[in-house]
């Protein structure tokens, strides 16, 4: 066997072996005991330990020295592989093991912190995952920007000071936005309570509308929605509220267009490098177009608010414009995931500020409820009114997820780049969308995003998809498009 050879066969059991990780974390949300947690701690560590061990084995660095990439799928992998080797490398055994056993441990703290409001149950712990975080940091930077060494661990190559300029780049219109579409009359909402089962039932068929397959995958309840593992395994969850059937079904469609991503990645790259999404930005893209431009388009709504009918009966909204209407209201609130298009970046941006002084040591993490308060009140207008609306509220920074955050509104970018492309390159898309019919859109998205899986760098997917290089321009020309026509302005 040649060098390239032994080198992925190697690397295949280290992503075997990384999917069951993720299997034990999967399992954490949906289906493990209360008390269990102490012992899933111990199994996270456990299995940290022999994935760091692996990576940085000396025959991996071996094999990258003498291995040849005849195509660019060699190529890609060597150079997976290499990125992860280097880094890995930079993070003592000791303290990445560190690092799982107390974010598993500081996930069950948060849980039970959001549940009972209790910010200072939970504060401690995130302390110790912050400075872990900021060790880790130190050891990938070797004197570079801490923030930027976290972050590339989800959208490799982006840089804060990037992210920040296109950021301030979305913030004007945004809130110019916001502010004329607050100052209209809401449409109308919903009211009176929606069966839970009905719900699940109708959020599985939306899953099967969008291209998931059920035959790899399965969906099943979370406090926080996820989707988890690639290939031929692929598992979402969903959550449910009696008065509000959007949370649910919204949540799946946007895990759908994280799992079908992981799905539709070209089987030949099953269990290497190249068999995920390339980044936590072009997964955001897919998630949010299959929830946003697609699912929440007036075609797509229009079928929507038949099969509501269906599994509701009369449920107080008359016809598919005030259906449409009803399901973009913006609507003040406090939840991120629950944010409508319009404010949800609001949300993100605000949590990129935070995460980086964090990370830099310009907040302490006893200040982070104030500094979240005062934030939120000067982009928002009116006051927290509990911690789990507040600093509470999201799962990311108990699990260690420190540079995550601005993927979410990177994706949004990328999506709106996306969705201007897929229109003119699909005319009878609304035509399709209306009758409930997303396979040509999720077939251009397969053919143009997902299939490559890790094959190019995260921007070069976007820009071969699209035919330019990204930027807010689409989303935020999309955005002031559609609420426009919706609030009349």
């Amino acid at each position: 066997m040649s060098a390239y050879e032994d080198l992925m066969a190697f690397q295949r059991q280290t992503e075997a072996l990384s999917q069951i990780s993720g299997r034990l974390g999967w399992d954490q949300e949906t289906m493990m005991a209360e008390g269990s947690a102490p012992q899933r701690a111990e199994e996270h560590a456990a299995m940290a330990s022999v994935l760091h061990a692996r990576r940085v084995d000396q025959r991996v660095g071996e094999w990258l020295e003498k291995a040849k990439a005849t195509d660019e799928v060699a190529a890609a992998n060597l150079r997976h592989i290499r990125r992860s080797f280097e880094r890995t490398a930079k993070v003592p055994a000791k303290l990445a093991e560190e690092i799982a056993k107390t974010t598993s441990l500081a996930h069950r703290i948060w849980a039970k912190a959001r549940a009972e409001d209790d910010v200072a149950t939970y504060l401690p712990v995130l302390d110790k995952v912050v400075k872990l975080r900021q060790e880790e940091a130190v050891a990938l930077a070797q004197g570079g920007d801490l923030y930027d060494a976290l972050l590339n661990d989800y959208e490799p190559g982006a840089t804060g000071a990037e992210l920040e300029a296109m950021f301030r780049a979305l913030r004007p219109r945004l809130v110019a936005l916001r502010a004329a579409v607050l100052d209209q009359p809401k449409p109308m909402g919903l009211s009176g309570t929606f069966d839970e089962a009905a719900q699940l039932a109708l959020s599985t068929k939306l899953a099967l509308a969008f291209g998931y397959d059920m035959n790899k995958g399965r969906i099943d309840k979370a406090v926080h929605p996820f989707s988890s593992g690639s290939g031929i395994d692929v598992r979402i969850t969903t959550r449910t509220n009696p008065a509000d059937p959007f949370n649910c079904f919204y949540s799946t469609i946007h895990e759908v267009g994280h799992a079908c991503y992981e799905q539709n990645i070209d089987e030949a790259y099953l269990l290497t490098p190249l068999g995920g999404g390339v980044s936590m930005g072009v997964h955001e893209s897919q998630s949010r177009i299959y929830e946003n431009q697609i699912g929440r388009s007036r075609a797509f709504t229009g079928w929507l608010y038949g099969q509501m009918r269906d599994s509701f009966g009369d449920f107080g909204i008359a016809n598919e414009d005030t259906f449409y209407a009803c399901v973009n209201r913006v609507n003040d609130g406090f939840i991120r995931t629950e944010a409508d298009e319009l404010q949800y970046n609001l949300h993100v941006l605000m949590r990129f500020d935070l995460e980086r002084a964090l990370i830099s040591g310009d907040l302490a993490v006893k200040d982070l409820e104030a500094a979240w308060n005062d934030r939120f009140k000067a982009d928002f207008g009116y006051a927290v009114d509990k911690p789990s609306n507040g600093v509470l509220q999201d799962v990311h920074w108990s699990e260690g997820l420190m540079g995550y955050f601005p993927t979410y509104t990177l994706g949004n970018v990328f999506a709106g780049c996306l969705n201007e492309v897929m229109r003119g390159a699909v005319p009878t898309l609304d035509a399709d969308l209306a009758k409930g019919d997303t396979s040509k859109a999720v077939a251009w998205l397969r053919d143009n995003v997902q299939c490559s899986g890790g094959l190019y760098e995260p921007k070069d997917v976007i820009t071969r998809a699209c035919g330019f290089v990204p930027s807010e321009g689409p989303l935020l020309n999309y955005l002031e498009a559609k609420f426009s026509g919706i609030y009349g302005l």
